[in-house]
């Protein structure tokens, strides 16, 4: 594993970044993830989507997007890693793109995780068919699903029924304005920013008027959604999964998430005394450890992920000053494999693809990646706090979301495509 010192951080060095070997195992992941001795795979096969969407978004900040198609077989077949197909060829992968819609579930309209080779309705049962068969459709596969279509520019192929998938969505909201995961009912923070990700995604999210009326015909009611995630806020400024719930960091950014794509922040600074963006804020820098790491509630141990979830709420609200850049970015090139590639949890343990993604994620957030790049001749992309995307991708879809910022509109390049609310205001409103 990588080491780095701590006085190196303070100086504002950079450590070493294993470029090379970080893109190599994320392009050599899915080929052991698909061996059939693989037990990673078999333990990982129920949340393939997510793994792909992450394994895509970790090389998407590390290669232009022609790289990235060519090394992973967006939308078209690669090499399967050396592996002979029955004919004693080459066996070739399918392209990633047809992969993802082989798990459209039909029966609901959402994705599922992934798909089996057994045939859904086709055939006699018990009987083998090359028709795919997708697992239940549910909001986090599918929007992992539309941010791999995102990043493969394939939003708009034919075989995306956009209505469909906006329907799915809809269908999960609750009267009280909360979202189920899924037909089975249960309930979760985490869904909401997900149900208005997707459907920002599809171009089906309806934006409230300046009046606070929403458009009539409302695919989903926004201002519902947004008072359920406010009634999910804690005393310490901090949101859980469901109302009373404990304060998470990982809840917070999928609350805070969901209220900039509902362009809806105005609300942290609205109801309990002396709950505000701000205490958030406080409550977010607290999860600064000794060791420069973050974690995700009190008396827990730092670990790489919440390199995201928490610079991405903090970005969005207009505070990753409060917390040591330098010193978080120490922590998470310390948990570089610098054998194998990847980024793990925290030093010295095994890296996988999940903390690689959310690792460099963090180093972007924080501009190191940036510097990294200027260093050595590389340009990487940026990636958006609050769609979780590439900057450009999201530049070329127009997505645009809300975010507070305290410097009289000077804000970060990246934030510019969204709307700025003056967080200097009191009320900001």
């Amino acid at each position: 594993m990588s080491a780095f010192s701590s006085t190196d951080a303070e100086t504002g060095a950079i450590g070493p970044f294993h470029d090379a070997l970080h893109a190599r195992y994320v392009v050599e992941l899915g080929h052991r993830l698909d061996s059939p001795t693989s037990y990673e795979g078999a333990v990982t096969e129920h949340l393939r989507m997510s793994g792909v969407y992450w394994s895509l978004g970790a090389l998407s900040l590390l290669r232009d997007a022609d790289e990235v198609d060519a090394s992973m077989g967006l939308r078209g077949g690669v090499d399967g890693g050396g592996e002979e197909n029955g004919g004693g060829g080459r066996r070739m992968r399918r392209a990633i793109v047809d992969w993802v819609f082989d798990c459209r579930d039909p029966r609901s309209g959402g994705f599922g995780g992934n798909c089996s080779g057994a045939a859904f309705g086709v055939g006699t049962p018990g009987t083998a068919t090359t028709t795919p068969c997708p697992h239940h459709g549910h909001l986090l596969y599918t929007l992992s699903a539309l941010q791999i279509l995102a990043m493969a520019n394939a939003l708009d192929d034919e075989r995306l029924d956009k209505d469909a998938v906006a329907r799915f969505v809809s269908g999960l909201q609750n009267p009280d304005g909360s979202f189920c995961g899924d037909e089975w009912g249960e309930v979760d923070t985490r869904f909401t920013y997900c149900a208005l990700s997707c459907l920002a995604l599809l171009g089906r999210l309806p934006i409230p008027r300046n009046d606070g009326e929403e458009e009539d015909d409302a695919i989903v009611d926004v201002r519902g959604a947004a008072r359920y995630v406010m009634s999910c806020r804690n005393f310490d400024g901090g949101f859980g999964c469901v109302p009373g719930a404990e304060s998470h960091a990982g809840q917070v950014f999928c609350c805070i998430g969901a209220l900039s794509i509902a362009h809806s922040l105005h609300l942290l600074n609205e109801g309990r005394d002396g709950c505000d963006a701000d205490l958030l804020a406080w409550w977010l820098a607290e999860r600064q450890c000794d060791s420069g790491g973050l974690n995700g509630r009190p008396e827990k141990q730092a670990d790489v992920c919440y390199s995201w979830w928490i610079l991405s709420a903090l970005s969005i609200v207009g505070r990753v000053s409060w917390i040591n850049t330098s010193r978080l970015g120490q922590f998470i090139l310390n948990c570089q494999d610098d054998e194998d590639g990847g980024i793990a949890d925290r030093p010295q343990d095994m890296p996988d693809v999940y903390h690689t993604f959310f690792g460099l994620c963090g180093l972007s957030l924080i501009g190191h990646l940036e510097k990294i790049g200027n260093r050595e001749g590389r340009t990487y992309r940026e990636v958006d706090p609050v769609f979780a995307l590439p900057t450009d991708v999201v530049r070329r879809l127009g997505l645009r979301a809300q975010v507070i910022s305290y410097s009289n509109g000077d804000v970060e390049d990246r934030l510019k495509m969204h709307s700025i609310l003056d967080g200097t205001k009191a009320s900001l409103k």
